[in-house]
């Protein structure tokens, strides 16, 4: 069965200008800054592409980042090098076209950058997420993400775990 979407770096093939997921920062971030960001070097973004009309469907941006020690739960902090902070990924933004909703894509797009991260040649010990809302905090919660005490919009997943599962 030929999959519905693939998911592939962002390219100058992709089509931006009619991407709509109904935030219009995520909108504008992706039409006019993403392959800045990509230039620069400053991020990544990946696309799903629909495989019959091959329109972009949803993307995500994933890029350095790190943890500072002190801030993880102190039965974490006691299982990692007494660094400052740890090494991490930040998925900068997720967003699906409106036409692409209630398929699972935003899912499917976790996913994938779980994976992307967790096969990472560069040692990164979790992957970060700066929810926009309380609603896109409960979808990172569902997905199994932890939030930092005294920040609910800013969540964590250790990658450790995961090799397992996108081997």
């Amino acid at each position: 069965m030929t999959p519905v979407f693939a998911v592939e770096a962002l390219g100058k093939q992709h089509a931006r200008a009619a991407f709509t997921c109904g935030v219009t920062a995520l909108d504008r971030y992706f039409r006019e800054q993403a392959t800045q960001d990509m230039r620069r070097r400053a991020a990544t973004c990946f696309v799903a592409v629909e495989q019959t009309t091959l329109q972009v469907a949803g993307y995500y941006t994933l890029a350095a980042a790190s943890i500072a020690l002190g801030d993880l739960p102190e039965a974490l902090q006691k299982k990692l090098p007494r660094y400052p902070s740890v090494p991490a990924v930040r998925m900068g933004r997720l967003a699906v076209a409106l036409r692409a909703g209630g398929r699972g894509l935003g899912a499917a797009l976790l996913a994938d950058a779980l994976t992307r991260s967790a096969r990472a040649d560069i040692a990164a010990w979790a992957l970060l997420v700066d929810a926009k809302d309380r609603a896109a905090a409960d979808f990172y919660l569902h997905h199994g993400f932890t939030a930092f005490d005294g920040k609910p919009l800013m969540l964590f997943i250790p990658l450790g775990g995961l090799g397992k599962l996108v081997d």
